[in-house]
């Protein structure tokens, strides 16, 4: 059977199960992903141990265990982590130093999809998780499929990673600094209610649950809260609750978004600047790591605070990449992800979740007023724009903007005194993706329809 090759994507796995990832694919993946960590690591197949564990998605557990079935027949070591966030597999593979991890999930797609992230232990960095990318696994797909079993079956083994887990998000905050909050927590009856709940717990926060029981079909939210009205629900609860304030996740977990008391959204940059006072507070001069569409107001207000502020192409692997270099402490992005040094240089939104919460009750205002006080510049959300010809769209914008082009590391990014833009084109679509910060709303609105315009005019 051939593999249909458009599932495996830059950071991932995913397609729609049954019809493009299936059991037999998910055996073919399973080959090709223990032929790549036996590559990066240098060791043997029957040398290798992985963790495995799979999310609530109806695709998840049969494909988990198609891909746990083949690693154990080629003699790799197994452990079964069960129903988990991708959280828990990237601090497992890091905590208990296994050789690699796969988390069968499809991220915040809709329902109907499947799909893996997959990472391995580092060799080259210590303490650090690595991701493999659907295009690594794709890269070795024919040669892996050659593979013989093995004659001596893998053994299936299980860890209990719970409080572990726990106790290591715990460690990033100092629990005298917090104050009894009332905090709403949106799963989106995803992965990652229980453990959300016992962190905020053991700070002594009270916890108001929403859509926490897992359910694949998530009934009552889109799995990507960046989704238009996925917010809704989670700020007329905190209206109604006369809550603090609100967390929401992505259906995998990997992403943590903030809602104020006032029932706004807060955009993962903004969430940045949060999170960054808290470590900066902690590591004094440390470097934060940002992409390139996040507000200026990072760069500054990390400078302003003493710290390093390190700007990265967009992406979560280019924003490890410039951690490790610059031996910065954490990194953020527009999506939501962030990243720690101390948590293996990868994700995890449990600890943003848990440093959010301190750094609130240490300020002694509500989220509102906070965050009020970190937005320098009004910025928009990304805007996506279908064209037909990416080169001549960027091209144009090249010869309109050739004198303020700033760089083109990503796209291209153009820099006046009073506001600025990226353009940068989507990997696996036709679009371009257009982000403007302007010195005032009025400048945005004016500037933002100025780009969008140029990008129109001859599509």
């Amino acid at each position: 059977m051939s593999v249909d090759r458009s599932i495996f994507k830059s950071y991932d796995i995913r397609g729609f199960y049954p019809e493009q990832i299936n059991l037999e694919t998910a055996e073919q993946i399973a080959k090709s992903y223990i032929l790549t960590l036996s590559k990066i690591l240098n060791k043997e197949i029957q040398e290798l141990k992985i963790a495995v564990g799979y999310d609530i998605r109806q695709a998840s557990q049969p494909l988990g265990q198609a891909l746990i079935a083949t690693c154990l027949k080629l003699g790799v070591a197994v452990d079964d982590l069960g129903l988990i966030s991708v959280n828990d597999i990237y601090f497992a593979t890091g905590f208990y130093q296994y050789d690699g991890g796969v988390m069968l999930t499809a991220s915040h797609n809709p329902a109907g999809y499947g799909g893996m992230k997959m990472v391995y232990l580092d060799p080259n960095f210590k303490n650090s998780v690595g991701a493999i990318s659907g295009q690594e696994i794709l890269n070795n797909f024919d040669e892996a499929q050659k593979i013989n079993f093995s004659d001596n079956e893998g053994q299936l083994g299980k860890c209990d990673f719970f409080n572990d887990h726990l106790n290591h998000v715990l460690d990033f905050v100092d629990q005298t600094k917090i104050r009894p909050l009332k905090i709403v927590v949106d799963s989106g009856n995803g992965m990652n209610g229980k453990m959300a709940k016992a962190i905020l717990e053991k700070l002594n926060c009270q916890v108001i649950e929403l859509f926490a029981e897992p359910d694949g079909n998530f009934p009552n939210r889109a799995p990507n809260p960046l989704e238009k009205d996925a917010q809704q629900k989670c700020a007329q609860v905190i209206l109604e609750n006369q809550a603090d304030f609100g967390v929401m996740f992505d259906v995998d977990g990997d992403r943590m978004f903030l809602v104020d008391e006032q029932g706004n959204f807060i955009r993962g940059d903004q969430v940045l600047i949060l999170l960054a006072k808290s470590m900066l507070e902690k590591n004094p001069g440390a470097g934060i790591v940002y992409n390139l569409i996040s507000t200026h107001a990072v760069r500054e207000l990390v400078t302003e605070w003493g710290g390093r502020a390190i700007r990265s192409e967009v992406g979560y692997k280019n924003l490890t990449r410039h951690m490790k270099k610059s031996d910065a402490i954490m990194s953020g992005e527009v999506s939501g992800h962030f990243a720690f040094a101390k948590n293996y240089y990868i994700d995890n939104g449990f600890i943003a979740m848990a440093l959010a919460t301190e750094v609130i009750c240490e300020a002694g205002e509500s989220l509102s007023k906070l965050m009020s006080e970190f937005k320098l510049y009004a910025k928009g959300d990304e805007i996506n724009l279908k064209v037909t010809d990416i080169s001549a769209r960027l091209d144009e914008i090249r010869q309109a903007y050739r004198s303020n082009i700033l760089d083109e590391i990503d796209g291209i990014t153009v820099e006046f005194e009073n506001w600025w833009f990226n353009v940068r084109p989507s990997n696996t679509e036709p679009l371009l993706r257009v982000t403007v910060e302007a010195q005032t709303a009025e400048m945005l609105a004016e500037k933002t329809a100025e780009v969008v315009g140029l990008i129109e005019k001859n599509n």
